[in-house]
């Protein structure tokens, strides 16, 4: 079973992962990571916090002559903006975790809240994904993104546009983004328990990226808007081997890859915090105030793909150990 954590707070020390589970002989540098980590940093509209920041990890663990040796691997990556880690905040964000979490944790104080719950710690899960990726390239199964939409702008020459004037109007915008996953081998993921359909556990990690507010396998929504015949994917016998024509599900049926390019999208909500803050409460004194302000992108929809590519990497390689077994990069490779 593959699995990892986080620690680590957005203007704290650092970051921290461990990655458990991952086979031994795996080549692996800390080049490999900082490649997807400066991608992440990337994208038209990001705010000021990516000229501060310039992601670099340090392999902790679970490395040796530069190779994976079956241990758990822990990362770490430094914070350079901290500054802000002693500012108690009292002024409630609207969009954010920040009035759940307070309530829930019983603090008056939303710095506690907010410094844990930023994307901030999706670099981390970018630096974990990286080596999933690494991973998955092994058996050429390569997962890529792109951005479909911006603001509701399906014309990509007018994306950035669309963030310009949401910048100058002091506000942000959302869009979706698409996740591809090509040399798929089929029997990923199962039928036989909800806990184990590969889509569900797909839409579970991209739904726990900040922001996400959707996610479509294949067509998605747009299958329940035609008939059966439409939607369903033909099966033929050609070359010695089963295939589709079409691609409507996404390389996923019943919970399983069935051979074809796993399709996902996801859509991601605007940025939550506004140069031009929104009407809120103190926390506190309960009276009415503007929301609290800190450092925000116009958008980071690129960046989120990113991150999608990462938690998808994660789900795949963990169904893949599951299903070809192994202790060694060697023995993966004689069972499949």
């Amino acid at each position: 079973m593959l699995r990892f954590l986080t620690a680590g707070e957005s203007h704290g020390k650092c970051l921290i992962g461990i990655l458990e589970g991952m086979v031994s002989n795996l080549p692996l540098s800390e080049a490999d990571i900082n490649k997807e980590l400066a991608r992440r940093q990337e994208g038209y509209g990001r705010g000021e916090r990516m000229k501060i920041e310039k992601d670099t990890v340090e392999i902790l663990s679970g490395l040796r002559k530069g190779k994976t040796i079956g241990s758990p691997i822990a990362l770490m990556i430094n914070n350079k903006s901290t500054e802000f880690f002693d500012q108690v905040v009292t002024k409630l964000r609207p969009g954010h975790a920040d009035l759940a979490g307070a309530l829930k944790y019983n603090t008056g104080d939303i710095r506690n809240i907010l410094e844990r719950s930023s994307a901030r710690e999706t670099a981390m899960r970018v630096a974990i994904g990286a080596i999933c990726k690494k991973f998955l390239a092994q058996f050429k199964v390569i997962v890529s993104s792109k951005v479909e939409e911006i603001g509701g702008e399906k014309n990509k020459p007018r994306f950035n546009a669309v963030i310009d004037e949401a910048k100058e109007a002091l506000d942000s915008v959302g869009g979706i983004f698409e996740i591809k996953i090509v040399n798929v081998p089929a029997g990923l993921g199962s039928h036989v328990h909800y806990d184990r359909r590969l889509n569900a556990l797909l839409a579970s990690a991209l739904m726990s990226i900040p922001a996400i507010k959707g996610v479509e396998v294949g067509l998605g929504f747009e299958a329940s808007r035609h008939r059966g015949s439409k939607v369903h994917d033909e099966i033929f016998y050609e070359k010695g081997k089963f295939v589709h024509k079409t691609n409507n599900a996404g390389g996923i049926e019943g919970g399983m890859t069935n051979g074809e390019p796993i399709i996902l999208k996801a859509a991601m909500k605007p940025i939550a915090t506004l140069v031009k803050p929104l009407k809120s409460v103190d926390f506190k004194s309960k009276k009415a105030t503007s929301a609290h302000i800190e450092r925000a992108d116009t958008c980071a929809v690129e960046a989120a793909a990113v991150i999608g590519e990462a938690m998808a990497a994660f789900v795949l390689t963990d169904a893949f150990l599951q299903k070809f077994g192994g202790d060694s990069l060697e023995e993966i490779r004689w069972r499949l």
